[in-house]
């Protein structure tokens, strides 16, 4: 007799994120079929005996949740930045550093001085940290090339991270820094970055338009040129805004539908309406804020009194956020941010979701995309209360098994 299901995880207990609180499911079991989610409950209910309903049937304890999404990060570049995180212990501000040539364009320097073979090489160890950490649906974005040549060769080197075992979003972040060779020359950078993009677009190798909409980055008006460009190719936008002040960046993105307006920290009352009323999803990034060492919270309660959506990502990045566990983003979004557990794992799931567009995942519910991951915990808030440790003792993408430890037996020492 075929199997109804290709797989089944039985044992383990559920937070299904489906409903209010966790959606939790004691000895609980969750099946695919074809990579989508086929039954979820608990193991009493099943219809037969697991070895006779799926042909892959795994004996699990601990919890199993939606497979982590990281929507927002910078993942993919060369070199490092640890001599600016001394700098900034010592006084120095992150404008004073992007002033002096620092900042971006340092790491700008070291992408284009890489090959595309160099460039997998250095990303891919921050790949697979994310990945071990439960990370099964991953954004990363351009913006350390600012010309053609190498924003395509950011956008090539983060598409070929892309397997069965992780999920690869890609954004267009060309309106990041102005380059040197543009010196004085914002409104012609903002051309050539308009040019660049259907390009790039008709490669394949575009999902989302983003930008840095701020003080030392780009205008309002110039972000709304190349947002424009994106509307009119069919792609959606997402904003870093409001992260050092308030230029409205959050009303802007909402203004295009924005899937998410990202930092937010000088967001007004004014711009989380106009994100309510767009449903454009708030993305907090606290390894920047813990990193800056900033103060300035983002307005949480007004997020929460209409109604938008937070998200939780790690913005892993050589300069500002050098952040390589989601879990980790989770934990200063509780301890910053006074998020509660469950706030911090749906915001690094079915809110992160949405904030690339994705309403298939996020969420253990039947007939949603099978990205699970199973944790060696008692509790889903050990996910946001250990600082660090290896916690994930399997991944499943799309029914695929993505992640399995290798646990070492005394015959192994």
């Amino acid at each position: 007799m075929t199997p109804r299901w290709d797989g089944l995880v039985v044992g383990a207990s559920l937070a299904t994120l489906d409903g209010d609180g966790y959606g939790a499911i004691d000895d609980g079991a969750i099946a695919w079929k074809n990579g989508l989610i086929a039954f979820v409950g608990p193991r009493a209910d099943l219809p037969g005996s697991p070895s006779a309903l799926a042909a892959q049937v795994i004996e699990a304890t601990g919890w199993i949740t939606p497979g982590l999404v990281d929507c927002h990060t910078h993942a993919v570049f060369a070199g490092d930045r640890a001599s600016e995180f001394e700098m900034r212990l010592e006084g120095a501000r992150y404008e004073d550093i992007a002033r002096a040539g620092g900042g971006i364009l340092s790491t700008v320097r070291a992408v284009r001085a890489a090959d595309e073979d160099a460039l997998y090489a250095q990303s891919r160890p921050r790949i697979e940290a994310l990945r071990r950490d439960g990370v099964t649906t991953l954004e990363i974005k351009s913006g350390y090339g600012l010309d053609f040549d190498n924003e395509r060769k950011m956008l090539r080197v983060a598409r070929r991270f892309a397997s069965p075992a992780l999920d690869v979003r890609t954004t267009y972040l060309a309106a990041h820094a102005l380059p040197p060779e543009f010196a004085g020359r914002a409104d012609a950078y903002i051309d050539a970055a308009i040019d660049w993009l259907p390009r790039l677009h008709a490669e394949g190798l575009v999902d989302a338009v983003d930008a840095f909409c701020e003080g030392i980055g780009f205008s309002p008006a110039q972000t709304r040129r190349l947002f424009e460009r994106a509307r009119s190719l069919g792609l959606p936008v997402k904003l870093h805004a409001d992260q050092l002040s308030d230029l409205d960046g959050a009303s802007l993105a909402a203004e295009f539908d924005g899937l998410s307006a990202d930092h937010v920290e000088h967001t007004s009352e004014a711009g989380v309406r106009a994100m309510a009323a767009a449903g454009t999803v708030a993305v907090l990034l606290p390894g920047a804020f813990h990193v800056l060492r900033e103060t300035r919270l983002p307005p949480i309660d007004a997020f929460r009194a209409h109604g938008v959506p937070m998200a939780i990502a790690t913005d892993c990045n050589p300069g500002t956020s050098p952040l390589l566990s989601l879990r980790q983003a989770m934990q200063l979004a509780c301890t910053h941010f006074r998020l509660t557990p469950e706030q911090a794992l749906r915001g690094a799931t079915q809110h992160a979701a949405r904030a690339l567009g994705l309403h298939d995942r996020g969420v253990l519910r039947t007939g949603l995309r099978a990205d699970l991951a199973v944790w060696d915990i008692r509790h889903p808030a050990e996910l946001c209360y250990w600082l660090g440790g290896d916690l994930l003792s399997r991944a499943v993408v799309a029914g695929h098994p993505a992640y399995t430890r290798h646990v070492i037996h005394p015959s192994e020492t």
